[in-house]
């Protein structure tokens, strides 16, 4: 493996290090004070706007998505410094260059599923960023961590699907601009495979049937530029058949293709959410005084520092090498992998940014600035994308297998 970046990389790289000096630092507080000007908080703030013209203007779209016909082009490893670097504004930056979740995971979903219909209709204005879009799989009634306790029903009536369920935490559906939801239940709930009872449907907002109950909060955080996360009701919603993702009883693999990248791209950004914890603390130490010297000068702050900066280098390339491996030998030869970095980054990011917090003492819970909001999207992924004892029983299996 080589550690270096190869030219487009660098070139990439160093014009999205511009892009955020010059744009989405200086927006971050931009933003925050549109946002209390706006009739409804889930509208989308001017200056979001005026940043994904500049980032289209640049070329820095569609960055993630590895097929050069809808985006990009580049690999997990080209990609991996650039999510690192977007991660440092996890509010704006990837929302503003069209490589924000949940959009990016339905692009790809519909990228490998989709028919042709489905690509024209709802992948073409996602890669535009015309729209918005929502995943939903969760549901509050099961434990979701085994994909197979889904309840939702998918029933064919007809030429027609009929879905009821209850669904919540899911993602972009609070967002005025998010159209379409690509709904995981069950179609065969009595099959002897439960791997093959579920399918996919997309189901338009509009649908008569579907109801955005209500905004879910995380740690009192509603996450407004990622469109929320709703609990949504549908209630005998009816599609066509032709809504239909890939082929009835693909819904588990589907969902296993889609959740891959998506787990590096979240370990990706939390890097570089760290790498903006560390910075923080640094500014902070040296600008602070407590008993007769500055923070800079007490060992505990150097301890916190040191060992922040020796994680994150770690972690940095053990994504790294997933990354690789997923491009050489595909998402399945990298499972254990991907596993490994979903279980490590975000208890370890925790970590650094507790710290962080920490060293700002009652600043760092605040909204002045970033790190309670870090922290908050942090925990959440230490159980979204499967929660780490799922990862880590899996993982251990695995390991096992070769003694037994």
């Amino acid at each position: 493996m080589d550690f270096a970046y190869d030219a487009r990389t660098e070139e990439l790289r160093a014009k999205l290090l511009a892009f955020m000096d010059e744009y989405v630092y200086p927006a971050e507080e931009v933003a925050h004070q549109q946002r209390e000007r706006l009739a409804s908080p889930w509208e989308t703030v001017p200056v979001v706007e005026e940043l994904k013209a500049e980032a289209r203007r640049q070329g820095l779209w569609n960055l993630f998505l590895p097929d050069s016909e809808y985006g990009a082009g580049l690999t997990n490893l080209q990609y991996a410094p650039l999510a690192e670097i977007m991660g440092r504004s996890p509010q704006l930056a990837p929302t503003v260059t069209n490589c924000a979740a949940p959009d990016t995971g339905n692009m790809e979903v519909l990228t490998q599923f989709g028919d042709e219909q489905q690509q024209k209709q709802w992948l073409e204005p996602l890669l535009a960023g015309e729209i918005r879009s929502a995943f939903a799989m969760t549901e509050p009634d099961v434990a979701s961590s085994d994909a197979t306790n889904i309840t939702t029903h998918i029933e064919r009536d007809g030429d027609e699907y009929v879905i009821t369920g209850r669904k919540w935490y899911i993602s972009g559906a609070m967002h005025p601009d998010c159209k379409i939801h690509i709904v995981m239940g069950k179609t065969d709930p009595d099959g002897e495979d439960i791997r093959r009872q579920q399918s996919m449907v997309l189901v338009p907002r509009d649908t008569p049937g579907v109801t955005i109950k209500r905004a879910m909060q995380v740690f009192g955080y509603e996450d407004h530029y990622h469109g929320g996360h709703a609990e949504v009701i549908f209630d005998h919603a009816r599609v066509p058949v032709s809504n239909l993702v890939g082929e009835e009883g693909g819904g588990f693999a589907i969902a296993q293709a889609r959740l891959g990248p998506g787990r590096i791209h979240h370990c990706m950004r939390l890097i570089g959410m760290a790498e903006r914890a560390i910075e923080l603390m640094c500014r902070r130490a040296v600008s602070r005084n407590a008993f007769g010297k500055s923070l800079a000068q007490q060992g505990v702050v150097h301890n916190w520092i040191a060992d922040a900066r020796v994680t994150v280098e770690q972690l940095r390339l053990l994504v790294l090498k997933t990354a690789w491996l997923m491009d050489t030998v595909g998402n399945r030869g990298a499972h254990t992998e991907i596993q490994s970095i979903k279980i490590a980054t975000p208890r370890a990011v925790v970590d650094i940014l507790d710290r962080a917090i920490q060293l700002h003492g009652a600043g760092g819970v605040s909204q002045d600035f970033p790190l309670a909001e870090l922290y908050a999207g942090a925990r959440t992924l230490m159980i979204a994308d499967g929660p780490d004892e799922v990862h880590q029983r899996s993982l251990a299996r695995r390991e096992l297998k070769r003694y037994l």
